[in-house]
């Protein structure tokens, strides 16, 4: 998971009422709000940036009425609504599935809604300077992602990002599964524009990718796994928990399962505050994960790992 976007600390209120200048104004808070920075990235109480978002993406979206074509501000709500919705709303629901139903059930749809509307703007900042884009992905990705360039590497990948959450949570939409050809040639092309993309998280997307489609090989979505690892440098837990859940499971592996959840636990999320958000959102899930080893396994073990017991 990459930094949280953030708002910022011009006052929208004052830039909005200005009258002739309106336009000029509103250049430059479009300009300000799709910046990036660490104020949320580096924030160690997640409770307060998740009521603190919904407030900044609404702000956004606000200015891109304005300036329909600001790459930078789709980027920013196509990034915003992906992190949002993945970290608040998904993985929250997917912990309360087996308490609360009805209410887990309510959170994914929403979630579902929140990476499509992602993948909307993502696609509209792909399409900038490009007439016909999204239609030429659609019918042939292989002729149309050549177009884009290392420049659009950050829309490309949190675009592929949102479209690949919309159809694991849509399992049901044979339409939208039928797209994942198209997410996974749309993690290809980021690939060979920048191997290095967000250290590993090109990697880890198409680990999760591999592993998402039927038939999956899991020993493609291993190396792809140590890629991540490697460019990481081992700094982030989102490796560790992705593998651990999506393959080890697959393949019943429970001590690789506990030792990879363990290290993503060992991670002092003070060492890279750049992550830090990040890595405690992530070791969050990890605990989840060790506290139902027994439901995902059919010889779960019994040496625990620290941090096991609270989920």
């Amino acid at each position: 998971m990459s930094p949280f976007i953030r708002a910022s600390g011009i006052s929208l209120v004052a830039l909005l009422s200005l009258g002739g200048c309106k336009s000029l104004a509103i250049g430059a808070v479009a300009d300000a709000l799709s910046g990036t920075g660490g104020a949320f990235a580096e924030d160690d109480d997640p409770e307060l940036v998740e009521a603190a978002i919904p407030f900044g993406l609404k702000t956004m979206e606000s200015v891109i009425v304005q300036t329909p074509e600001h790459r930078g501000l789709l980027l920013a709500l196509c990034s915003g609504f992906v992190q949002y919705g993945e970290a608040f709303v998904h993985m929250p629901a997917e912990r309360i599935q087996t308490t609360d139903f009805a209410r887990a059930e309510a959170d994914l749809l929403r979630a579902r809604k929140l990476f499509l509307r992602a993948r909307r703007y993502g696609l509209r900042g792909l399409s900038v300077g490009r007439d016909g884009f999204e239609e030429r992905l659609r019918k042939d990705p292989a002729t149309a992602l050549p177009a884009l360039e290392v420049e659009d590497a950050p829309l490309l990948y949190w675009t592929a990002a949102a479209w690949g959450l919309a159809i694991s949570t849509s399992k049901s939409d044979l339409d939208l599964v039928a797209d994942l050809p198209i997410v996974t040639a749309m993690a290809d092309r980021l690939l060979a524009l920048d191997p290095k993309f967000g250290e590993g998280t090109a990697y880890e997307l198409l680990m999760s990718l591999e592993t998402s489609r039927p038939g999956g090989d899991l020993k493609k979505a291993r190396a792809y796994f140590q890629l991540a690892l490697e460019l990481s440098r081992g700094e982030r837990a989102g490796p560790f928990v992705s593998f651990a859940e999506a393959v080890t499971v697959k393949e019943q592996n429970v001590k690789e399962f506990k030792e990879l959840l363990g290290k993503a636990l060992a991670i002092d999320p003070d060492k890279v505050p750049a992550q830090r958000l990040a890595n405690l959102l992530m070791q969050r899930r990890a605990r989840w994960l060790l506290s139902r080893t027994s439901d995902l396994f059919l010889d779960s073990g019994d040496e625990p790992v620290e941090g096991e017991a609270s989920p």
